[in-house]
């Protein structure tokens, strides 16, 4: 089972699960995609601080991710 815990960082997401980079790439998270923003802001940055910093909606995110087979933690 694929579980996404929100108050994990970016970083350790995508490490557990490297097909997450694609999928927030399509929603719009770009920075994902490149390796060193990833290990960089990746590691202080979780779900909901990156929706916050780019104006998305949490609700919006969380249900794509589930669409896409995660299941997600608050």
């Amino acid at each position: 089972m694929k579980e996404i815990e929100l108050n994990k960082n970016v970083y350790e997401l995508t490490e557990a699960y490297p097909e997450l980079i694609n999928i927030l790439k399509e929603m719009g998270f770009f920075g994902v995609a490149n390796p060193l923003v990833r290990k960089t802001l990746g590691r202080v940055t979780t779900i909901p601080q990156g929706c916050e910093k780019q104006g998305r909606d949490l609700a919006e995110v969380v249900k794509e991710l589930e669409k896409q087979g995660f299941t997600v933690k608050p």
